[in-house]
């Protein structure tokens, strides 16, 4: 009689057969997996504080940039009318965030008066505007210049540097 090959009978081993030895080496310590994972968890905490930290400067970065009380304190503005969902008003948005990298704090600011808050709104039916547009606000508050449409950060820097020089 033959054996099936799906016998449930363990096979049998040959007597010459080698056994698979157990390795050398050292089975760590219990202090040394605890510091591996102490290391682990250090690590973790580390870049999670980064990203914590990041995160924390990029919402306190926005939240100043909506800030349209700033208008009129005493150092020009630059306001992008904006609506969050338009793709041109995101290139232009960029655009202007590069060309502002030319100019301090104290020199020129930036704020984005977005269509989807009511402040935002309520700036642009006082001007008169709708999105893709930009207000140049003077030190004082008052409104000196509007651009339409999209631009490039080399149209809007110097655009800007004569609107910062207004004081």
């Amino acid at each position: 009689m033959k054996r099936s090959k799906n016998s449930s009978r363990p096979t049998r081993r040959k007597k010459n057969a080698t056994v698979p030895s157990r390795s050398s080496a050292p089975v760590p310590s219990r202090r040394q997996v605890l510091s591996g994972w102490a290391k682990t968890g250090l690590g973790i905490a580390v870049v999670g504080g980064g990203a914590g930290l990041l995160l924390t400067r990029t919402v306190q970065a926005d939240i100043r940039e909506h800030d349209l009380g700033r208008i009129g304190q005493g150092v020009p503005m630059v306001v992008q009318v904006h609506d969050p969902m338009c793709p041109t008003c995101l290139s232009l948005q960029k655009q202007v965030r590069k060309a502002m990298k030319a100019f301090g704090e104290d020199e020129l600011q930036y704020a984005i008066a977005s269509l989807d808050k009511p402040d935002g709104r309520d700036l642009a039916i006082r001007n008169g505007v709708g999105k893709i547009t930009l207000l140049l606000f003077d030190a004082r508050g008052e409104r000196q210049a509007i651009l339409h449409g999209p631009n490039t950060a080399e149209r809007l820097e110097p655009i800007f540097r004569r609107h910062a020089e207004t004081r």
